[in-house]
């Protein structure tokens, strides 16, 4: 199993199809994967440095790379041009049958769940501090939080803690996106540029964490707080919910710093949409600050991997730096 010192050293590779040029190939080398454009080879990197590869557009691969990606514990997602995942070739330890058979065994759902709940919103709390501190006029964060987890303990179903979740998020997002004039948050209708691009950093932090629960041999269809949705997983829903604030706080340092330009994207239908020219910026940005908390992400899993084997229930808690 994949252990945290090596997983310091791992990268993700973006590669993404030009426009007008002739298709990349990628393919195995010398225990390299290597990326040719043009019949000569610009790039390569070691598999042993690579968790996961992201392509963009269309790409040439080799059946020698499929089988040695797996080999060596590398996921693969393919994206179309707008960055929606079409498909996944994810590495995966499914012979832990002792930790499926506790996962599928897993009785304390709504405990576990309240923990969910609360780190995220702990986290929530935490950029709303720093960014408007107005919020806490009235109020210090302690209080703050100390008020919402009373509201949470004494939730007795999962659909009383869902209306606690979605209640904060709105206060949270309101505040936290006011300069960018916030509406709602509406995923996958592209209805305005920060839901878009907080679908965009969602699915990549969604693919990171599905790709570590599965090395670590999770049935990431069997959920915890998000319950059984066909072809949906849910417990990578679960547990990307602590991580949400990496995208949050990623797209807000990209409207400060004017990384996001209206001009970058179209407005067809009342939807807009991600130029091609620039969805390499924005891939960036969230994979950038992705790859800050690797390691926090990784321990995170870690922990409740151990949770979960050991019948234990003192869950992990994960607080932003």
């Amino acid at each position: 199993m994949l252990q945290l010192p090596d997983f310091k050293e791992k990268q993700i590779i973006v590669i993404r199809a030009e426009k007008g040029a002739e298709m990349p190939k990628i393919r195995f080398k010398n225990e390299n994967i290597a990326l040719e454009r043009d019949g000569k080879i610009v790039n390569q990197v070691s598999c042993h440095k690579v968790f996961a590869i992201f392509i963009i557009g269309d790409a040439t691969i080799t059946t020698v790379l499929l089988r040695k990606a797996l080999y060596y514990g590398i996921s693969i997602f393919f994206l179309k041009q707008n960055l929606d995942t079409y498909a996944a070739i994810s590495a995966i330890a499914e012979g832990n049958y002792v930790l499926r058979s506790r996962q599928y065994e897993f009785t304390d759902s709504l405990d576990f769940a309240k923990n969910l709940i609360k780190n995220k919103i702990f986290n929530q709390l935490t950029l709303l501090q720093e960014k408007t501190p107005d919020y806490f006029a009235s109020k210090s964060r302690h209080n703050n939080y100390k008020g919402l987890e009373i509201k949470i303990d004494a939730a007795k179903t999962m659909d009383e803690l869902l209306g606690i979740e979605g209640n904060f998020s709105k206060i949270f997002f309101q505040n936290f996106f006011r300069d960018q004039k916030w509406f709602r948050r509406m995923p996958r209708t592209k209805m305005d540029i920060p839901n878009v691009l907080l679908d965009l950093g969602y699915t990549i932090l969604f693919n990171f964490v599905d790709s570590i629960l599965r090395l670590h041999g999770f049935d990431t269809y069997k959920g915890i707080y998000h319950q059984l949705f066909f072809q949906r997983k849910s417990l990578t829903c679960d547990i990307m919910e602590p991580f949400r604030c990496i995208i949050d706080n990623a797209l807000s340092k990209g409207f400060g710093l004017k990384i996001v330009k209206q001009e970058d994207f179209k407005q067809v239908k009342n939807r807009y949409l991600l130029g091609f020219e620039q969805n390499r910026t924005y891939m960036s940005l969230f994979l950038d600050e992705i790859m800050k908390h690797k390691e926090d992400i990784f321990k995170y899993i870690k922990e409740f991997y151990f949770c979960i084997l050991n019948e234990e229930k003192n869950y992990p808690f994960y607080k932003l730096k």
